[in-house]
């Protein structure tokens, strides 16, 4: 059980403002989008934040406490119209909709509340199972034979599983992999992810999750499971 500070400036219940929170276990205090309240705030497991209605003036707070260092992970609370607009530099650990079902949040919870730097070495290789990815040598091994990706497809891979757990909209994605002066519509990401999971082969392509009207993220084996046994 986790003890969450939801920063909101609704009048209504936490209940309202995330119903599927209002069906877990998690310690809730509700205070308002404020910089001021966190002087004093109790010690908190993750924060929440409602920006379903002052888009604008939350991503300013969220760049702000990204900035002053927040101490806590932060989840954005958004609706889909707001899942559009955001940005990689919000400084945000996650974000999920207000329609999220409570068995997902109380995942997303805990990955973001239990989460661990991703292991490096001296060689910058990241080991996902049998799949190995070499941001030196830019290649990605499967059961040590080199896949034939793209030099797109190996940034798109290195990308989402340097964020596991972490959602992308695909104008986020076409920001990071392809860059600000890409002027091609977001379904360049949908063809890239199909071809990567095709190259992936079937017991790894769940690696590359799709969240419905949202975008992608890296699912890790760990994180497949704990949403299973649920």
């Amino acid at each position: 059980m986790a003890t969450i500070l939801l920063l909101t400036d609704s009048p209504s219940a936490s209940a309202e403002v995330l119903p599927a929170l209002g069906l877990l276990a998690h310690q809730v205090r509700v205070l308002p989008v404020d910089p001021a309240v966190l002087v004093d705030a109790p010690n908190t497991d993750l924060l929440l934040i409602d920006g379903r209605k002052d888009l604008p003036g939350v991503r300013s707070f969220c760049r702000m406490l990204h900035a002053t260092g927040a101490g806590s992970p932060v989840i954005l609370i958004l609706n889909e119209g707001g899942a559009v607009a955001l940005q990689n530099d919000w400084g945000i650990s996650d974000f999920v909709l207000d329609t999220i079902s409570p068995a997902e949040l109380d995942a997303r919870i805990r990955l973001v509340t239990t989460a661990t730097e991703p292991e490096t070495n001296s060689t910058s290789e990241q080991k996902i199972g049998e799949l190995v990815i070499d941001s030196n040598g830019y290649t990605a091994k499967l059961r040590s034979e080199t896949l034939d990706l793209t030099y797109k497809e190996f940034e798109l891979l290195r990308f989402l599983t340097q964020h596991p757990g972490r959602v992308f909209t695909r104008s986020q994605l076409l920001q990071e992999v392809w860059g600000y002066d890409y002027f091609g519509g977001t379904r360049t990401v949908d063809v890239h992810v199909r071809r990567l999971r095709a190259k992936l082969g079937p017991e790894y392509e769940a690696l590359i999750g799709t969240v419905r009207n949202v975008g992608y993220r890296c699912d890790l084996p760990s994180s497949r499971e704990q949403l299973q046994s649920i």
